[in-house]
């Protein structure tokens, strides 16, 4: 049991800490192009500027995903529940 619980620690710490990281990557990426669009077309940033906040939305939304799985792992782990009908307790 002690196995399977530290498994699924390591487990959620890799999908939390992975979309941190896409996370922290995308926004970088985002920012950069937008400020280069707007130094290249001044006129262009505040369509520019909507559109990034509607991208970094969806980012943010992929990463509450994952936040989300890793709490379903975390709290109502199938696993262990699988494993005490399996032993029979």
């Amino acid at each position: 049991m002690e196995l399977i619980l530290a498994n699924t620690v390591l487990g959620v710490l890799l999908v939390l800490g992975m979309g941190a990281l896409g996370t922290a990557i995308g926004f970088g990426i985002l920012g950069g192009k937008m400020l280069e669009g707007s130094a290249r077309q001044p006129e262009l940033a505040p369509m520019l500027q909507g559109k990034m906040f509607l991208v970094a939305g969806l980012i943010d939304a992929i990463t509450m995903i994952g936040l989300a799985i890793g709490m379903w792992f975390t709290f109502a782990n199938p696993f262990t529940a699988a494993l005490t009908a399996a032993v029979g307790g």
